[in-house]
């Protein structure tokens, strides 16, 4: 007797998303400078955080943070960037993404003083 083997497209559409994405362990603002924390499970070349982005509230983009290299043993990291942020802005949303994965669904609010 043959057996066959059949999942249905529900199925399969019900199954948890395997992404890796970037978490935003903390965030800061000093004078002009954002440092962002990250922790990602980095595995080298073909599977890092890549980067992350500053928007004011009104979605307008302030920067963006190229990370160049994995951070394999180095875990969460931490790294920096100069903004110009506009007055009015009562706070800072950040993004990180995965070179693999892409954009993650966390956004970091980061309220200004």
């Amino acid at each position: 007797m043959k057996s066959l083997f059949f999942i249905a497209p529900s199925v399969i559409a019900a199954l948890p998303a395997l992404a890796d994405f970037p978490a935003i362990e903390a965030a800061e603002m000093r004078g002009s400078t954002v440092h962002v924390t990250l922790s990602h499970p980095d595995t080298g070349w073909n599977h890092y955080a890549d980067g992350w982005e500053v928007r004011a509230q009104d979605g307008q983009a302030l920067g963006l943070r190229v990370l160049a290299h994995p951070h394999v043993d180095e875990q969460p990291f931490t790294r920096s960037l100069l903004l110009d942020v506009p007055d009015g802005v009562e706070a800072l949303l950040i993004r990180a993404r995965c070179g693999r994965d892409g954009w993650g669904d966390q956004v970091f609010v980061l309220p200004l003083e």
